[in-house]
């Protein structure tokens, strides 16, 4: 399966589905509200197959809700459904069940099998009106779904996905394989011998995004202004989101032409953005990591994790010896065992070489563990 992103043309015909998606986010918190009577009063959970039955019936009432299209609102409660069961197998988490949301932040609606056709000329006709599209990629495949999504700026994408056969990009193979260890300081340390700085695009655009927001508090609600200042903080925040993107899909392929198999800590990223928030967000490293992965299937490589309690910043990767402790702000410690001086972060991503490629944790080492000798 694929995704395709192409980019609906402004149009004044656009506030069509905009309309739609509106009539979509009605009838999610429709379905939200019935939810939630519905356990009240029975103290048990709606099925999908009634919520939907009953919202048919209610959508013949109702000529804004015939916007949207039977198959669209079918999705809408499966994804009600998805959403309530992933919160009951992982409540006790903190996974919360779905809830209401703004009319005006909905973002989208899906068709499956119907209600879209594709014509010649990089145009699309949905439902009785036809859309242009930029067509910048061939639409190659069987089409499962065709999902149109709203920006906060306004703008209308669409995304097609496909189902392709199961040929993939096959690129010289290298023989190469690398460790990589994850930092806040350094955005990658590999075991080959080089550091990969990340650019921080938040962090450079922090003063234009405190000016930003400050301009739009400023302005009166519900005024023409205020409007302007929001879509000026949404820019700017797009421009973020770009940027870092670009950057993490330029560095995928760089890394998979250059290896063949890659290895990584399994981190509890969401325990580290507990820790130090804005500065995780901002590296966004769970986000590359999707991306990686993407680009490594595309061209056959692999991407291998470890197991997170290994311990491989305290593990010395000359002799193996692990210290008992060792703190975040120590960057170079001395093996007690045999005396090399290691750099935490380089020393990590050859432990995560060495672990990932013998496909095994190694057992406890049965050795005393000794404190670090500072440098």
């Amino acid at each position: 399966m694929k995704t395709l992103k192409f980019k609906l043309y402004s149009h004044k015909r656009n506030r069509y589905l905009k309309r739609t998606i509106n009539a979509s986010g009605v009838i999610w918190n429709h379905a939200i509200a019935l939810h939630k009577r519905y356990y009240r009063m029975w103290s048990k959970h709606l099925n999908c197959a009634k919520l939907q039955k009953h919202i048919a019936k209610v959508r013949k009432r109702k000529p804004f809700w015939q916007l949207v299209g039977s198959q669209a609102v079918q999705d809408i409660c499966q994804r009600i459904e998805k959403a309530y069961q992933l919160f009951f197998k992982h409540h006790k988490k903190g996974v919360k069940p779905p809830g209401f949301k703004k009319v005006k932040k909905y973002k989208s609606f899906t068709l499956k099998q119907a209600g879209y056709k594709f014509l010649n000329g990089g145009r699309v006709k949905i439902g009785s009106k036809v859309y242009q599209y930029w067509n910048s990629r061939e639409i190659d495949g069987d089409i499962k779904t065709l999902t149109i999504k709203r920006t906060p700026l306004g703008e209308l994408f669409m995304f097609v996905t496909v189902e392709q056969s199961t040929d993939h990009q096959i690129v010289a193979e290298t023989g190469k394989t690398a460790g990589f260890d994850f930092g806040l300081k350094t955005f990658l340390t590999c075991s080959e011998g080089f550091k990969i700085e990340s650019p921080q695009f938040l962090k450079q655009s922090l003063n234009e995004l405190r000016k930003a927001s400050r301009n739009h508090s400023r302005k009166k609600k519900g005024s023409k202004n205020r409007e302007q200042a929001r879509l000026h903080l949404c820019r700017v925040h797009e421009d973020v989101v770009n940027r870092r993107q670009d950057w993490f899909w330029k560095l995928a392929h760089k890394l998979t032409d250059e290896l063949d198999v890659l290895y990584f800590e399994d981190l509890n990223l969401k325990g580290m953005q507990r820790l130090w928030g804005r500065k995780v967000n901002d590296l966004a490293f769970g986000e590359f990591l999707q991306i990686l992965q993407w680009v490594a299937k595309k061209k056959g490589k692999t991407v291998e994790f470890i197991n997170r309690w290994f311990p491989s910043s305290k593990t010395c990767n000359h002799c193996g010896h692990v210290l008992e402790n060792l703190s975040l702000d120590t960057r170079y410690w001395r093996c007690p065992s045999c005396s090399n001086l290691n750099d935490r972060d380089d020393n990590a991503a050859k432990n995560i070489k060495a672990v990932g490629a013998s496909t095994a944790i190694p057992e406890g080492d049965v050795r005393r563990a000794l404190p670090a000798v500072a440098a």
